[in-house]
Order: C-alpha cells, then sequence, then structure tokens
C-alpha cells in the first residue's frame, strides 16, 4: 500500500513538472524577468545578512576590547594611587569629591577624626561623609573597620551620605552585608578605579560594593 501511494506521488510530481517545464518554456519572456529579480533580492539579501553579522561580530569585539583597555587603564591609575602615602590619599578622594562637584570639602584625617577622613557636600546639598582606608591590594576590608564607621558616621557626624573608600579590592562578606543594611556605600578597588578614571560619583553611590573584582570572596 505504501509503495504504491509512493509510486502514485512520484507520478503526480514528475506530470506536475512536466507541465511546469511546459508552461515556463511558453511564457519563458514573463518569468525571466521575475527570476531575475527574485534572484537579485536573495544576492541582496544574503550580502546584507553577511554584513550585519559582521558588524554585530565587530562591535562586540570592540565592546570587549574597550572593556579590558578600560581595565587596564583603571589599574595603571590605581598603580599611582597605590604609591600615595595614606595621608595623601585622602587629600587625593577629597579632590575626586571636588572634582565631582562636592562643596565645602575638608579634610580631617588624624587621630581623633572618628573615622571621619572627608567631609564636604554633595552638589544637591546632601552631607558627605568619607572614611578612607588605603590597604595593599590584595587585603579584605573587615568587619571591625566597618562597625567603626557605621558608629560614628551618622550619629557623630551627621552624615546623610556615608561612603567607605578602600584600595583593596574586597570587603569581607560580614563587612560588606553590615554596609548594605546600615546604608554605607562601600567603594571598593574597582569602583574607586572608575572614580580616578572620570565616572562620577553619583553615578558610583548607587552601586555599593558591587562589581567585586576577586573571583573569589574571602571568608569573614
Amino acid at each position: 500500500m505504501r509503495k504504491r501511494t509512493r509510486r502514485q506521488l512520484q507520478g503526480w510530481g514528475s506530470v506536475v513538472a512536466a507541465i511546469a517545464v511546459v508552461w515556463l518554456t511558453g511564457h519563458w519572456t514573463m518569468v525571466w524577468p521575475v527570476l531575475l529579480v527574485v534572484l537579485a533580492i536573495a544576492v541582496v539579501g544574503g550580502a546584507g545578512w553577511a554584513l550585519w553579522r559582521a558588524h554585530r561580530t565587530a562591535v562586540g569585539q570592540d565592546r570587549q576590547w574597550r572593556a579590558q583597555e578600560e581595565a587596564k587603564a583603571r589599574e595603571l591609575s590605581m598603580t599611582e594611587v597605590d604609591a600615595l602615602s595614606w595621608q595623601d590619599f585622602e587629600t587625593y578622594v577629597a579632590e575626586l569629591c571636588r572634582r565631582d562637584g562636592c562643596t565645602k570639602v575638608v579634610v580631617s584625617g588624624g587621630s581623633g577624626d572618628l573615622g571621619a577622613d572627608v567631609i564636604g557636600y554633595l552638589a544637591d546639598g546632601r552631607k558627605l561623609v568619607v572614611q578612607c582606608k588605603k590597604y595593599a591590594p590584595h587585603r579584605s576590608v573587615p568587619s571591625q573597620d566597618m562597625q567603626k564607621f557605621v558608629g560614628t558616621a551618622r550619629l557623630e557626624h551627621g552624615a546623610d551620605v556615608a561612603l567607605f573608600v578602600t584600595t583593596c579590592r574586597t570587603f569581607t562578606k560580614a563587612a560588606l552585608g553590615l554596609a548594605l543594611r546600615q546604608d554605607i556605600v562601600a567603594l571598593h578597588r574597582d569602583l574607586l578605579g572608575s572614580w580616578v578614571k572620570g565616572a562620577h560619583l553619583e553615578t558610583l553611590i548607587p552601586l555599593n560594593g558591587s562589581g567585586d573584582g576577586a573571583t573569589r570572596r574571602p571568608p569573614a
């Protein structure tokens, strides 16, 4: 039964093909312009698709290259920051605040500063209190450091925005968790690198500890 059905279909297919050939032969002058148009559309469409794919690939590669170069540039700048003394680092952070429109910026770091190394006001009038910790890149900010800042940033200094800036790559899990719960902006090395390279402070504040550069966070 299946063989007979298959033979019937083949037969009908042959008939249809023969009719099509006869029809095309008799109407070739009408058909060939249409075929040329279809062929041209197919060629143009294929070329356009290939160009679009090539463009997408080039854009993706360019983005990847730019991200890599920006990361290298941040690290180059951070190498210069690493060469600063802790006093010069506080002064430099104050300069970054001024660059981004902060006013009445003063460096108050030293003994008895109660965690307020830099104090100023954001462009919208909010009081900014900054704790600066210049640690080696491989270190992590411990929970004890964050606890001290949490205890003074608002109660002692009346901060509207409390910013903890460090040159190391990570905060311990406990330190970062405390920062998030107490609305302390945690600015680790990667975010500081972006700030150094020109990112505005107002755009970094919402990130608060994200984009951690370490492949693995150290234990608390």
